[in-house]
């Protein structure tokens, strides 16, 4: 599926909301506006994608240099403190967006399926057994190995340590992405996003919002076409059931009436 929405925005928290009678935990996203700063094709640099910025800045501030400062006076926006680019497979999607364009929470829609990507949580060097969930040594007093990474490889042969050995280290503060998350709501007015599960990231972790590379409606689709075809299976079973029960009801009367018939002839007999 081509990309033709994106959005960034900030991790507010997370919540749950009732909606028909269902209890669903949501991500409430503070996410735009943001501003279309660049609109780039493959012509030009040899790939369609929208350059877009978010979250104004401070006019004097120490960490805007002069090229930055240019690009935003090219354009005719604020200084904005964060830019990304968001790729789009379809190049007639771009027709549809202008430099200097303004882009808020109403460009997706309840029900609509979104890739939300940010950092995850950094959570510093770690020893194996948190990271890779191993299992600990002996607790007796005996033992000098209860969390210890014991032997990594063997002498003879290979003779060495094997490539993606799970060993301590920098546990998490990686870019993750999750797929295929429902919007469950949206907020016009307080540029709010409320997206079913959860996201990655702490609370305030800037956030990129995507339509969902997967089609997700193909998917339902195919999962309905699927529920389809065994409803119709379920109901020919019923239907072969019903008429075999009045194959053999029909048998069964059948044979009651050849037995009455021969008790009535013995006793005409």
């Amino acid at each position: 599926m081509a990309t033709i929405k994106g959005i960034l925005g900030r991790k507010v928290g997370m919540t749950q909301i009732f909606k028909s009678g269902v209890v669903l935990p949501v991500t409430v996203v503070s996410a735009g506006p943001c501003y279309v700063m660049e609109i780039k094709s493959k012509n030009t640099h040899g790939y369609d994608a929208l350059k877009i910025g978010y979250e104004e800045m401070k006019a004097n501030s120490k960490h805007a240099t002069k090229p930055v400062l240019g690009q935003f006076k090219k354009v005719n926006i604020k200084p904005l403190r964060y830019l990304q680019e968001i790729r789009i497979e379809d190049q007639t999607v771009l027709e549809k967006y202008s430099v200097g364009q303004e882009l808020k929470v109403d460009i997706f829609k309840v029900g609509e399926f979104v890739d939300v990507t940010a950092d995850s949580k950094g959570k510093g060097f770690q020893g194996g057994v948190k990271r890779w969930g191993w299992s600990i040594g002996p607790k007796s007093h005996g033992s000098r190995s209860h969390r210890a990474i014991g032997s990594i490889g063997a002498s003879s042969s290979p003779s060495r340590v094997l490539k993606g050995l799970h060993m301590p280290g920098q546990m998490g503060n990686q870019q993750v992405t999750v797929q295929n998350l429902e919007i469950v709501d949206t907020d016009i007015e307080k540029n709010l996003i409320l997206v079913k599960g959860g996201v990655p990231g702490a609370i305030n972790s800037l956030l990129v919002i995507k339509s969902a590379k997967k089609k997700v409606s193909e998917l339902v689709s195919l999962e309905e076409s699927i529920q389809e075809e065994t409803q119709e299976v379920v109901e020919h079973e019923k239907v072969q059931e019903v008429a075999s029960h009045e194959v053999s009801h029909k048998e069964s009367v059948q044979e009651e009436s050849v037995k009455k018939d021969k008790e009535e002839g013995k006793k005409n007999e």
